[in-house]
C-alpha cells in the first residue's frame, strides 16, 4: 500500500487542519518524508468535542448488543485488512512486517473480547434493610466522552486497548494518536467507520501534544482521561485532570528486571528473554532490560545473550528476513549511544553491539553490556531501545531487592525450576504484571497495567471496564 497523507476524523468525515497544516511523516528505516499528517488546533478541537457530546448521546443509548456487533464488524475489517495495513505501520514505525501484521491482528482479537464484555455490564439488585416495597439498584452508566493519548511504539495496540473498552462501555472518544506514526492507528479508525459506528462516537486528531491534552483534559466534554506514555508526561496529565477532577488511566514508563535464578534453564531463558528484548528493537514498555542473573550461571548466560543478539538479523522492517528494524527516530539513537558510553565509563563490560549500523536510517546494532553497575544510567533509567544489561547477585532476596529497588513497576519476568522460588517470587515482586519460565503474554482477557510509578489503572480484563463506568445507587419506594 502506497503511503497516505493523513487527514483528522471529526464528525465521521476525513479532513484537513481547517488551517490548513500539517507535520512531516518520516521512514525510520531511511530517514526519508514519506508522507504528511493534518495538525490540529483549537478549533478543529472544538469541532471534535462537539462531535464527541453528540455521539456520546448516541451510543450510550445503543444497545449493548447492538454496540457489540458493530464492534465485531470493525474487528473483522481489521483482519481484511491486515495485510495493508501491516505494510503503512512498519514504514513509518519500522518494526518487521510479520511483527506488525502480528499487532493489527492482535488488535482485533482485542476489539472481539471487548465487544463481548461488554454484554456482561451488569448492575445489581440489593435487598432492602426494610420495607420490601424499597427496590435498590446499582447502575452501572458509561462515564461520558473519554480522551486518549498514545505513543508510536504499538501505534494499533495502545490505541485499541482504550477504544475497545471506551466503546464496550457505551463511551465516545477522542484519540490524540502519534504524528510520527499516523497511517496505522488511522486505518484502525477506518476500520469502525466502515463498520456503521455513528458519527461522533469516534474522534482521531494530531498535532502538539502538550496544546492537545491541555485543551482536551480541562473541558468539560471530556470525563475521562487515559494515557500510555512516560511516567514524567503522565504524572503531568494526571495532575491537569486532578484539577478538573477528570477519571484517570495511566500506564506508563517500566524498567522491566529479569531474575534469572540459580536452577533455571539457561536455554529457556536467552530464547525467552532475548526474544522478549529485541522484539520492535527494544522499543516496548514491558521489554526485559535489567538482567538479574546468579552468579553461578552469569557467564553462561551472558555467553549465551551475546550469540542471541549478535546472530540477529538487523535492517529494513519491509525486507524479508529482517528480525529486527530500526529505531523509530533519532533520538532513539542518540539515546543509545549515551547510555552505552556512560555504562562503559562506569565500569560495564561491551560485550557485543554498541554502536550505529550505517548513515541513512535509525538503525542501531543489538547491544548487551556486562558487569554493569548499579551507578549506570542504564541500571536506573528505561533505555527503551535494542540494549540489555546484565549483572549477577548471590541470593533471591538479593536479586528480588534490586528488582524493586527503582519507582517502576510495570512488568517482570523470572526464570526457576522451583516452586518455591516461583512462589516467592508472585509474592514479592513489585509488579503488575509478573511472567515466570515465559514471555511476555498479555491478553485481552488478563489484567494490564503497572503500580507504583509505572501508572494505575487496567487495560485489559474486566478490570479496564470499571474505569468507564460510574456506578450510581438507586432506590425506589413504590407506594
Amino acid at each position: 500500500m502506497t503511503y497516505p497523507n493523513t487527514q483528522l476524523f471529526i464528525q465521521g468525515e476525513w479532513r484537513d487542519a481547517k488551517a490548513g497544516e500539517s507535520l512531516a511523516v518520516f521512514n525510520p528505516a531511511t530517514g526519508q518524508e514519506i508522507g504528511r499528517v493534518a495538525h490540529a488546533r483549537q478549533a478543529d478541537l472544538d469541532l471534535a468535542l462537539a462531535a464527541a457530546q453528540k455521539g456520546f448521546e448516541t451510543w450510550r443509548d445503543t444497545p449493548a448488543i447492538t454496540r457489540s456487533k458493530t464492534m465485531r464488524a470493525a474487528a473483522a475489517l481489521l483482519r481484511e485488512r491486515a495485510g495493508a495495513i501491516a505494510a503503512l505501520l512498519t514504514q513509518e514505525q519500522g518494526k518487521p512486517l510479520a511483527e506488525a501484521k502480528g499487532e493489527v491482528l492482535a488488535g482485533a482479537d482485542i476489539i472481539d473480547w471487548f465487544a463481548d464484555e461488554g454484554l456482561r455490564v451488569y448492575g445489581r439488585i440489593v435487598p432492602s434493610r426494610g420495607s420490601l416495597a424499597m427496590r435498590q439498584m446499582v447502575l452501572k452508566d458509561p462515564v461520558g466522552p473519554v480522551a486518549a493519548f498514545t505513543p508510536w511504539n504499538f501505534p494499533i495496540n495502545q490505541v485499541v486497548r482504550k477504544l475497545a473498552a471506551a466503546l464496550a462501555t457505551g463511551c465516545s472518544m477522542i484519540v490524540k494518536a502519534p504524528e510520527e506514526t499516523p497511517a496505522a492507528p488511522a486505518e484502525l479508525v477506518r476500520a469502525f467507520a466502515d463498520a456503521g459506528l455513528p458519527a461522533g462516537v469516534l474522534g482521531l486528531v494530531y498535532g502538539t501534544p502538550s496544546e492537545i491534552s491541555s485543551y482536551l483534559i480541562a473541558h468539560p466534554v471530556i470525563r475521562k482521561i487515559t494515557f500510555t506514555g512516560s511516567t514524567p508526561v503522565g504524572k503531568q496529565l494526571a495532575a491537569m485532570a486532578g484539577q478538573h477532577m477528570k477519571r484517570v488511566t495511566m500506564e506508563l514508563g517500566g524498567h522491566a528486571p529479569v531474575i534469572v535464578a540459580e536452577d533455571a534453564d539457561v536455554a529457556l531463558a536467552v530464547k525467552t528473554a532475548g526474544g522478549a528484548k529485541f522484539r520492535n528493537a527494544g522499543q516496548v514498555c514491558i521489554s526485559p532490560t535489567r538482567f538479574l542473573v546468579h552468579e553461578s550461571i552469569a557467564k553462561e548466560f551472558s555467553a549465551a545473550l551475546v550469540k542471541h543478539a549478535a546472530g540477529l538479523a538487523v535492517g529494513d522492517g519491509l525486507t524479508e528476513g529482517t528480525q529486527m528494524g530500526p529505531l523509530a527516530n533519532p533520538r532513539r539513537v542518540t539515546a543509545m549511544a549515551e547510555f552505552t558510553q556512560d555504562a562503559v565509563e562506569r565500569g560495564a563490560t561491551l560485550a557485543t553491539g554498541g554502536g550505529r549500523i550505517g548513515e541513512a536510517g535509525n538503525f542501531w546494532q543489538p547491544t548487551i553490556l556486562t558487569d554493569v553497575p548499579l551507578n549506570a544510567r542504564v541500571f536506573n533509567d528505561e533505555p527503551f531501545g535494542p540494549m540489555a544489561a546484565v549483572r549477577s547477585f548471590n541470593t533471591l532476596d538479593e536479586a528480588i531487592a534490586e528488582a524493586n529497588r527503582l519507582p517502576y513497576g510495570l512488568a517482570g519476568y523470572a526464570f526457576t525450576s522451583s516452586l518455591k522460588n516461583a512462589d516467592l517470587l508472585a509474592r514479592r515482586v513489585e509488579v503488575g504484571m509478573l511472567w515466570v519460565n515465559m514471555p511476555a503474554m498479555p491478553s485481552a482477557e488478563m489484567p494490564f497495567g503497572g503500580i507504583k510509578d509505572s501508572g494505575y489503572g487496567s487495560e485489559g480484563g474486566p478490570e479496564a471496564m470499571e474505569a468507564y463506568l460510574n456506578a450510581r445507587a438507586v432506590s425506589i419506594m413504590n407506594v
